[in-house]
């Protein structure tokens, strides 16, 4: 099945106004709540776009893809794909991204969730206070609400 053909079913399940939902636009994934195309084609909305479309895809610790995924996996498939390049951890990941404030954040930029100076996961930001990633063992790539105020932003250069 492409992924055009799962775009109605996803965007069913997605269910409320309020929720990203995927649509199909001239053969590919577009993020509703986007300002212009121009900026549906930065590396970052285009990161987004391939987390997004690796919903429901099992966590496995140590996956990078293109099935299977830990935090830092999808965000390195993710980047990789758009054609920008991560290392592997989170907290590598935080290292090599220009730190951002919340009130400056954009979607397609980095969420990294922290414990004093200690990242523990990563998703992608999505817009209106929502990640995509990869929860924990047992859990799949969705899009969730940020439950913490203990995290920084980062932007992929």
């Amino acid at each position: 099945m492409t992924a055009l053909n799962r775009v109605p079913s996803l965007m069913a399940r997605a269910g409320t106004a309020s929720a990203l939902t995927l649509a199909a636009v001239g053969g590919s994934i577009a993020v509703p709540g986007l300002a212009t195309e121009a900026a549906a084609a930065t590396p970052a909305t285009r990161a987004l776009q391939i987390a997004a479309s690796k919903k429901g895809a099992p966590y496995k610790w140590g996956a990078t893809g293109p099935h299977r995924f830990d935090c830092s996996g999808l965000t390195l498939y993710s980047f990789k794909k758009a054609g920008k390049r991560l290392p592997r951890t989170a907290a590598q990941q935080y290292n090599t991204t220009r730190h951002v404030s919340a009130t400056h954040r954009k979607a397609g930029d980095l969420v990294f969730f922290h414990s004093g100076r200690n990242v523990y996961h990563v998703g992608i930001y999505a817009g209106r206070g929502k990640i995509w990633h990869a929860p924990k063992t047992g859990d799949v790539v969705k899009l969730q609400k940020i439950w913490t105020r203990s995290v920084w932003y980062g932007r992929v250069s």
